[in-house]
């Protein structure tokens, strides 16, 4: 029953996440590049400050899969690299901390541009 609330939560973490943004791109002029950029950024901001991981363990996938969960990546990388390695910390710990997605994004997206069709939008 327990990890079956853990489903649950991270869904209705996620979905709130999710819902906020759908109404930042309903209700205002911002486009979706630069909300997605603000998600990162928020999750940057709250994670250097410490808020982001406790929300993260509490949620689950809900926190940490959507892009403010990847902001934070970015932060504790940094904060680890720049206790470890000093000022040069600050310049390849988000790298270092994030490398694994980053990675599967690039590969993932190219599979699917060799086996999907695109089509021209003019057309």
């Amino acid at each position: 029953m327990e990890i079956f609330l853990g489903f649950v939560k991270a869904f209705v973490v996620g979905g709130v996440l999710c819902a906020v943004g759908q109404i930042l791109i309903d209700r205002t002029k911002l486009t979706p590049a630069r909300i997605l950029t603000a998600y990162v950024v928020v999750g940057v901001i709250l994670g250097a400050v410490g808020v982001y991981q406790p929300f993260a363990e509490w949620a689950g996938a809900g926190a940490t899969v959507p892009l403010l969960g990847f902001g934070n990546t970015l932060a504790q990388g940094v904060k680890t690299a720049v206790a470890e390695k000093g000022l040069l910390g600050a310049f390849t710990g988000g790298f270092t901390s994030a490398a694994g997605g980053i990675c599967a994004a690039v590969f993932f997206g190219f599979l699917v541009a060799l086996i999907a069709k695109p089509k021209d939008k003019s057309a």
